[in-house]
C-alpha cells in the first residue's frame, strides 16, 4: 500500500484525499457525508462561508456516538472567513466553528483568503453596498493575524495552522514573521491550473499543498461565465484516452495525477458512485508518459476558475492575490 497521507511540518499525518463540502447543503450533505465516511474518507474540509459546519458536526457526533470511529481517526479542516480576517476576530471565529462542529479542536485551521471583508452586525459573511460591491476592509495585517493563529495552536483549539489562496509574496511575509511554521497551503489546483511555480516554492519551504476544485468545479465555471474559456476537463480527450487505457473514470485520472505529484485533493461530490470512486486511487498508478501528457494540459493563469470576481470590486483590495 503506498503512502496515502501527507506529513505536516508538525509531525501530524493528513489523509491525502479529503472530502470537500463547498456548495453542499443540508440534506444532501448529510447523506453524502455518511456515504463518504462508509467509503473510508477520514479527512473533511469545510469553512464558515460554506454554511454547513453544523450539519457536519451532527454527522460526526452520530458517528462518534456509535463508536464506529474515534475523534483521532478524523482530520478536520476549517477556515477563518474573509469577514473575520482581523487579529481580534480569530478566536471568536474558531470558537464558533468548534461549537458548530461539536469538536474540542480542529486538526488544521486556515486563513481562508488573504483579503478581508467588512464585519457587519447582521452576521452577513459577504456584505455588499448599494451598488452590489463587496464591502472591503483594507487594513488587513497578515503578520498580526498569524500571531493570533499561533495562539490557537498554543491553547489547543487547532493542531496545525495554514493558509488558503495566498500568493508567494504573501506566504513569504508570514514565513519571515512566524514562530509556528505554515503547515498547509490550500489553493485551486487541477490539470488546467497546475501552479507549478507555487508548488515548487512550497516544496522548498516544506509547506504541503492541498488542491481545491481538483475536478474543475463546473458550477463555479458557470457562475463566473467562463464556460467558453474553460472546457470541462472531465471531457478532455487526453483524460478520456488515459481513463480508457486504465479502465478508470476521468475523475479518477485527474485526481490520481494530483496525488501522484504529492499534493492532497478534496473533491466534492454528492453522488454515491462518484464519492466511492474518488477515493479509489491507491492500488494503481499512472505511467510516466500519462503524467507527462497530463502535465502538458496546463493552461497556467488562463485555467484559473476561482479568481473571486464573483465579489464585485474585489480587485481593489491591496491583498488581492492574483
Amino acid at each position: 500500500m503506498e503512502n496515502n497521507s501527507i506529513l505536516l511540518p508538525n509531525g501530524q499525518l493528513m489523509p491525502i484525499i479529503g472530502f470537500g463540502t463547498w456548495q453542499a447543503k443540508e440534506g444532501e450533505l448529510q447523506k453524502a457525508l455518511d456515504i463518504a465516511l462508509e467509503a473510508g474518507y477520514r479527512h473533511i474540509d469545510t469553512a464558515p462561508v460554506y454554511e454547513n459546519e453544523k450539519i457536519i458536526g451532527q454527522v460526526l457526533k452520530k458517528w462518534f456516538d456509535s463508536e464506529k470511529i474515534k475523534r483521532s481517526d478524523i482530520f478536520i479542516v476549517t477556515k477563518l472567513p474573509p469577514s473575520g480576517n482581523r487579529p481580534e476576530d480569530v478566536e471568536t471565529w474558531i470558537t464558533k466553528s468548534l461549537k458548530d462542529l461539536q469538536l474540542e479542536y480542529v486538526d488544521l485551521y486556515l486563513i481562508h483568503t488573504p483579503f478581508t471583508f467588512e464585519k457587519v452586525s447582521d452576521g452577513n459573511l459577504h456584505p455588499v453596498d448599494e451598488n452590489g460591491e463587496i464591502k472591503l476592509d483594507l487594513s488587513t495585517d497578515h503578520v498580526k493575524i498569524w500571531a493570533e493563529m499561533e495562539k490557537q495552536v498554543n491553547c489547543g483549539r487547532a493542531k496545525a495552522i495554514g493558509l488558503s489562496n495566498f500568493n508567494i509574496c504573501q506566504i513569504m511575509r508570514i514565513l519571515n514573521n512566524s514562530k509556528i511554521k505554515v503547515s498547509m497551503l490550500q489553493v485551486e489546483l487541477h490539470v488546467y491550473l497546475q501552479q507549478k511555480h507555487l508548488v515548487e516554492f512550497c516544496r522548498k519551504q516544506n509547506i504541503p499543498v492541498t488542491a481545491y476544485s481538483p475536478l474543475g468545479t463546473r458550477g463555479l465555471v458557470k457562475l463566473l461565465n467562463k464556460l467558453e474559456e474553460i472546457s470541462d476537463m472531465l471531457q478532455n480527450d487526453v483524460v478520456l484516452e488515459i481513463a480508457k487505457t486504465h479502465k478508470k473514470s476521468p475523475a479518477q485520472i485527474l485526481l490520481r495525477f494530483i496525488v501522484q505529484n504529492g499534493i492532497a485533493v478534496i473533491p466534492k461530490s454528492t453522488n454515491s458512485q462518484r464519492i466511492k470512486e474518488n477515493i479509489q486511487l491507491f492500488s494503481w498508478e499512472l505511467e510516466s508518459e500519462d503524467m507527462e501528457k497530463l502535465s502538458n494540459l496546463d493552461l497556467q493563469e488562463a485555467g484559473r476558475i476561482c479568481d473571486f470576481t464573483m465579489f464585485k470590486g474585489i480587485k481593489r483590495h491591496p491583498e488581492y492575490p492574483f
